[in-house]
């Protein structure tokens, strides 16, 4: 009986056991011009415009897999050597089923970052910014995971350089799902504040942002756009949280 006991109160506490919170960095809203300011992108990174973004926390770092398998129990990565590696083969509807039981376990609304959001934060705050912390071509293995230097693999959270803002990994190690629904055309009639994408549809292409450890430098860039189908995994797709300021 005794045992009994013990047993069920050990699964008590373990079921109310108090979660570490994810380590965020607050952004301080501003305008910026938001594109192909270098002139090296795509056509769906046209035209450069300007675009104002209110005050956000994103988080330090990329989710990793310790912080998944904390909420959602089981480590879908493909590349399990390190649980402070970002996680990763993770679809885009897979996130907001984590994003839900996030909620609950901190009563806090966490989400994706907007396409706005992740590159005026990506750029220290909407600055001229080739990659995430600089716009030198030498300085990049400093700030950067991506093909020259990464062994093909990803690598665990904040070991390069921080961008002005103290944001790690914004360029490179994974790629990020951002919140945004994509639409080439969308920078021709995207709104000035906060834009969020075309309206939400179940199966609509989503955007995902910042290269991974497999990238060129080209791909790496803060203005580059990716998209895939929202039920699509990789080896190379994570993400990051975002939180709106109360």
């Amino acid at each position: 009986m005794k045992m009994l006991l013990f047993t069920a109160l050990l699964l008590l506490l373990c079921s109310h056991r108090v979660i570490a919170e994810p380590e965020m960095v607050f952004v301080k809203g501003g305008c910026f011009k938001m594109g192909d300011i270098f002139g090296e992108g795509d056509r769906h990174e046209k035209p450069v415009h300007e675009v104002c973004v209110d005050n956000f926390y994103i988080g330090k770092y990329e989710v990793t897999q310790r912080e998944w398998v904390e909420i959602m129990g089981k480590n879908p990565s493909n590349s399990q050597y390190r649980d402070d590696c970002p996680v990763e083969n993770v679809s885009w509807k897979d996130i907001r089923k984590y994003l839900v039981k996030l909620k609950k376990k901190t009563g806090k609304k966490y989400r994706l970052p907007t396409e706005a959001e992740w590159e005026y934060a990506a750029r220290s705050g909407g600055k001229k910014e080739l990659w995430a912390g600089t716009s030198n071509t030498v300085n990049l293995r400093a700030y950067a995971w991506f093909r020259d230097n990464s062994h093909k693999q990803t690598h665990p959270v904040g070991m390069k350089r921080p961008n002005e803002l103290g944001i790690y990994d914004m360029s490179g190690n994974v790629q990020e799902w951002v919140y945004d629904a994509y639409d080439a055309n969308y920078y021709q009639t995207s709104p000035d504040d906060n834009p969020k994408g075309v309206p939400y549809e179940p199966n609509i292409v989503r955007v995902y942002r910042g290269g991974s450890s497999l990238s060129d430098p080209w791909m790496l860039r803060t203005t580059n756009r990716a998209r895939n189908k929202p039920y699509v995994k990789g080896p190379m797709l994570g993400f990051r949280l975002a939180l709106s300021v109360q």
